[in-house]
């Protein structure tokens, strides 16, 4: 159940973050973040009012309330390092967030057998490898580099702490909850800043602008819950099994990502991508048969 949870984690990060990055050619990616995150925050809060989740209030609610600060954190330097440096070199640094995890995970107790071991390091070679890295070109600007490692830092701090913010189910839409009310919170306070500074929120002037968000409001939706699903499912994930499994897995998004942009943009995957995810799946079938 494990693996079955983890890897629709990364089939729904994957989707979300390809739906994101093409709603962020139209506008801004801090417009996109507020949004999507404020429409899963309503949804999220009826759901909690009809299941009673408000009974589940607790001090493990702070682990949620971390997650969403440093959430959005890892999202900008996400967004500003790739609008300053190349896709190949950004996005396999930033998969480094899955050592967080694993590595709490380890500090934890978690002890994998030698199989799920071999898989385990074929996983993360194959999960660095679908990112499609770069081995020449030009030197890449070291405050890239910090940007995405810092990324890659706040991913991996909201996967570590997600998982400790509830113990059952009512108690997940809570804590999911919780954390959205954060992430807007976070993400409105930068986007106030990105606007005194004169940078628009929205993609066109007056009704224009407003129209445009409107026609966009399905696909920030779908945005927005899915990345909610894909943080319940890693909770469960994380709670059921192995943390270092369940994090392994959940980081192959990177794969659906690079599918779902050959699938519907026709980009043609690399052959170091190529490779990465076949390493990712045949350590992930280690990793489930063990």
């Amino acid at each position: 159940m494990t693996a079955a949870l983890a890897l629709a984690t990364s089939l729904l990060w994957g989707l979300a973050d390809f739906g994101g990055g093409l709603l962020t050619r139209r506008m801004s990616a801090l417009t996109v973040v507020v949004v999507s995150q404020t429409l899963a925050a309503v949804v999220l809060g009826g759901i909690v009012v009809a299941t009673g989740g408000w009974s589940e209030w607790g001090p493990q609610l702070w682990f949620a309330v971390a997650a969403g600060v440093v959430g959005p954190v890892g999202m900008l330097a996400f967004y500003k390092a790739l609008s300053q440096g190349p896709m190949g070199v950004v996005s396999p640094l930033a998969s480094l967030s899955v050592l967080v995890p694993v590595g709490a995970g380890l500090a934890l107790g978690d002890h994998p057998g030698l199989l799920q071991g071999v898989g385990l390091a074929i996983a993360l070679v194959g999960v660095l490898l679908a990112g499609g890295p770069e081995f020449r070109g030009a030197p890449v600007q070291r405050q890239t580099i910090a940007l995405t490692l810092l990324s890659a830092l706040g991913f991996g701090a909201v996967m570590a702490l997600i998982e400790h913010a509830s113990t059952t189910l009512t108690g997940l839409f809570l804590a999911l909850f919780v954390q959205r009310v954060c992430n807007v919170a976070v993400g409105g306070v930068a986007l106030f800043a990105q606007v005194r500074r004169g940078v628009p929120a929205l993609p066109a002037v007056g009704a224009a602008g407003r129209r445009a968000v409107a026609a966009a409001l399905p696909a920030l939706a779908f945005v927005g819950l899915a990345d909610v699903a894909a943080n319940g499912t890693y909770m469960l994930a994380a709670q059921l099994g192995p943390v270092t499994m369940a994090a392994v897995l959940a980081s192959l998004y990177p794969v659906v990502t690079a599918l779902a942009a050959r699938g519907f943009l026709r980009e043609r995957l690399r052959v170091v991508q190529a490779a990465g995810a076949g390493l990712a799946l045949f350590g992930t079938v280690l990793l489930a048969s063990a």
